[in-house]
């Protein structure tokens, strides 16, 4: 899995914080770079690097993306010194930066997720059913099958437990109300805590993920570069999370 490391302070110096951006199917890392994603962390002074991570769908495919995320992306990061790692990913770059928390908690310090894949319809046609994931009793014994997407939901639920796990990262969610997966994203939504979830007119497509990213990034808790920290509170502006 190939890495592309950017460091965005003029200074050239590392931050502690690194940013990991994993992309969609058959999407290029440097796409992130094209759409602006990486010049917007420039732009808002935010103090963290950036990674852009050549996860293509063959890792999902013969199921090794989480071996490949964590010695190939996190183990080398920390190595190089970063404290604090979030995951920033696109579709089904967002569903691989979930099932690489369910395989190893507590390794990244937050996730983004823009209109994340989160499974089969007919699992979340099942949690629809119950009422949504709040009320949804996932199944106890062997499981009927062995896709990722039953083992993701119920760890998705510990979102709308009243005390999560402390090892669960903090997850915001980012989707296009005419994105062809919104009725899963609404109810990994129903679950979240308030402010942790972004939407946007449209559908499923970098116009959607890159306004959806400006907006995130006004509001996630990442340090602030010397420039922004230099801003008077009063005189920056103040994000909305409609």
């Amino acid at each position: 899995m190939d890495t592309h490391l950017k460091v965005t302070r003029a200074d050239g110096q590392r931050s502690d914080v690194l940013l990991v951006f994993l992309p969609g199917a058959f999407l290029a890392p440097e796409e992130f770079e094209r759409e602006g994603f990486v010049s917007a962390v420039q732009e808002r002074d935010v103090a963290a690097d950036v990674m852009l991570v050549d996860a293509n769908v063959s890792y999902y495919y013969d199921q090794t993306f989480t071996e490949h995320m964590q010695k190939d992306v996190i183990e080398p990061a920390r190595a190089l010194g970063y404290e604090s790692i979030w995951l920033v990913g696109i579709s089904i770059g967002g569903f691989g930066a979930l099932i690489h928390q369910l395989s190893q908690p507590g390794s990244v310090q937050g996730i983004v997720a823009l209109a994340p894949y989160l499974g089969r319809r007919p699992l979340a046609a099942e949690i629809h059913k119950a009422g949504g994931l709040r009320a949804w009793k996932a199944p106890t014994g062997p499981l009927p099958d062995e896709e990722v997407d039953r083992r993701l939901w119920p760890w998705l639920q510990q979102y709308a437990h009243a005390m999560p796990p402390k090892e669960l990262p903090p997850l915001y969610l980012g989707f296009g109300l005419a994105d062809r997966f919104a009725s899963n994203h609404q109810l990994l939504a129903d679950a979240l805590p308030e402010g942790r979830v972004f939407t946007t007119e449209g559908g499923h497509d970098w116009p959607q993920w890159s306004r959806l990213w400006r907006k995130m990034l006004d509001v996630l808790p990442l340090p602030a570069g010397v420039r922004a920290a230099a801003t008077p509170l009063a005189a920056r502006p103040v994000p909305s999370a409609a």
